[in-house]
This record gives structure tokens, C-alpha cells and sequence, in this order.
């Protein structure tokens, strides 16, 4: 079967390659390889899919149903693969493919490749009415919030948004530049003191959430990083931002989410309207860039 990547992935990938990169051009390659010395059987390759990885439906060797996700190294699938362990199928999509103890690279053509549970792709919590959809993706994330492993590698909320925060103030144009200000200024007073420390999904979302047979509603595509809860939760708030921009009452509307996500997760309000501030000025900065 050719692997064709889906116009999707290829135009967001091709936007953000480094120069020199050829993971595209190899992936193809990449995909037979995983598939072949995995035994597997192709459905199909997953359309529209994501920008930032090639989603493939398959069958084991036995017939069961999984999914072969190949993502590039910049988009940390190797982080992927440790959170996804650590959750054990708790909360998340089920790794089926872990590194051994005595293979820590796992089966051969493993880098960059995921094997995991099948879900239902096209069934999201966002399927759901806006008050069922924004409960049951918050009893998700609580799932996912445990103690990171003893010896962690991952990025912490510190290291992640010192990174954004840079780029932010190489990039802000003089319209955005009072936001950005606040942002930073609000990130800073966060980071003085964090309530606590979880491993975090990431990149949380409605979308991020799939039915499963397991379970009724599974997380999907982490990139984790490990750090307080409300900057996890703080991309939920803004979940459905194009309805929230058109409504009037979209402030309003975006108020009552973090008080009542705030309230239905025990985090601290006030933190989490500091970290959607501090989000919500950095997706939009990046989107101006």
C-alpha cells in the first residue's frame, strides 16, 4: 500500500520544517518499514488526520484493531511514548508497544513510531452538547493527573513556557505587545510558587478526547509536560474559541468556564485565569507569526 501523507499534515508540516529536514520525504519509507517488521495488516491511512503526525488504521497480527501513529522527532513522540506508558491505559489511549527493560529502543524502525489501542477516530467528546462535552473531557484530564515518574526526562511548565515566552518577545508587534507584557508579567508570578507538580497532557482539548470500548472517553496526542494543574486545564477554557469569538457573549461564557472548571477540579481559579491569559496570548501570538 502507498503511504500518501494527507494534504493536511504535509502543508503544516512544510510550514514549520527546519531546514534540511526530510522526514516527509522519507515517510512513506518510514510507514512500510513499521508496518512490515510489525506484521501488520493496513485498513487505512487516517483522513484528514492531524498536522503533526501520519495516523494509519491497522490490525495485529491476530486481527486486533490498533492504530500506528509516525510522528517527527520535533513533534517528541519519543515523550509520547513515556507518558503513555506511565498512564498504563488510565485516562489515555493504551500503548501496545512499550521499550523492554532490555531493549530500551524497543522493536526495530520504533523511533518516532507508536503502536496503540484503536479508538473510534471520527468520535470526539466535542460530538457532545457544549455542557456534557466540557464535563466529560474535564473528568478525563483529572485521570491523567498523577505523579510523574522518579527521574523524569520531561519538559516542565518552567522550561516549556520559558521557551514561548522568548519567542513571544522576539515576535510581538507593537498592537500586541501590552498583551504580551501582561502575559509574561502573569507567567512570572505563576511560576513563583506551583501548588503542585502532575504529569500533564499538554495540549489538552474536546478534540483530544475519543470514545473508546475500554472506556467511554479517552485522551489522545499528549505532549506532556510536567507542572501544575491548572496550566493543563487552562486550554479547555478556551476549547471552542471560534464560537466563543462569535458569540456577544463569549467573555461572559469564557468567566463561567473557569469558575466552574476551577471549581469542578480544585484549582485555584485565579491561577487558572492567569495561565489561559498567559495560553491564550501565545496561541495568538504564534498564529500572527
Amino acid at each position: 500500500m502507498a503511504f500518501e501523507p494527507p494534504r493536511r499534515l504535509v502543508r503544516a508540516l512544510g510550514e514549520t520544517a527546519p531546514a534540511g529536514d526530510d522526514w516527509l520525504e522519507k515517510l512513506p519509507e518510514t510507514a512500510q518499514q513499521a508496518v512490515s517488521v510489525r506484521e501488520l495488516t493496513v485498513e487505512r491511512v487516517q483522513v484528514p488526520g492531524g498536522r503533526s503526525s501520519l495516523v494509519v488504521l491497522v490490525r495485529l497480527p491476530d486481527g486486533t484493531p490498533a492504530v500506528l501513529k509516525l510522528a517527527p522527532p520535533r513533534a517528541r513522540p519519543e515523550s509520547e511514548r513515556a507518558a503513555l506508558a506511565h498512564w498504563d491505559g488510565r485516562g489515555a489511549v493504551l500503548l501496545l508497544e512499550a521499550p523492554g527493560p532490555s531493549s530500551p529502543s524497543g522493536p526495530p524502525g520504533n523511533g518516532g513510531v507508536l503502536l496503540l489501542e484503536r479508538l473510534h477516530p471520527d468520535v470526539s467528546v466535542r460530538s457532545l452538547p457544549e455542557a456534557k462535552s466540557m464535563l466529560e473531557a474535564a473528568g478525563t484530564l483529572r485521570r491523567l493527573w498523577v505523579e510523574p515518574p522518579a527521574g523524569h526526562v520531561f519538559e516542565t511548565v518552567a522550561e516549556r513556557t520559558g521557551r514561548q515566552a522568548e519567542a513571544m518577545r522576539a515576535s510581538a508587534d507593537a498592537e500586541a505587545l501590552p498583551l504580551v507584557d501582561a502575559a509574561l508579567a502573569v507567567r512570572e508570578q505563576l511560576l513563583a510558587a506551583p501548588p503542585e507538580e502532575r504529569l500533564l497532557h499538554g495540549t489538552f482539548r474536546q478534540s483530544k478526547v475519543l470514545a473508546g470500548e475500554r472506556s467511554p472517553w479517552l485522551a489522545v496526542g499528549p505532549d506532556p509536560v510536567v507542572g501544575e494543574c491548572a496550566f493543563d486545564l487552562a486550554r479547555l477554557v478556551r476549547d471552542r474559541v471560534e464560537d466563543l469569538i462569535a458569540s456577544p457573549s463569549g467573555p461572559a461564557t469564557t468567566r463561567r468556564r473557569v469558575k466552574r472548571l476551577a471549581e469542578s477540579l480544585d484549582v485555584d481559579q485565579e491561577r487558572l485565569r492567569g495561565w489561559t491569559l498567559f495560553r491564550a496570548v501565545e496561541s495568538g501570538v504564534r498564529a500572527r507569526r
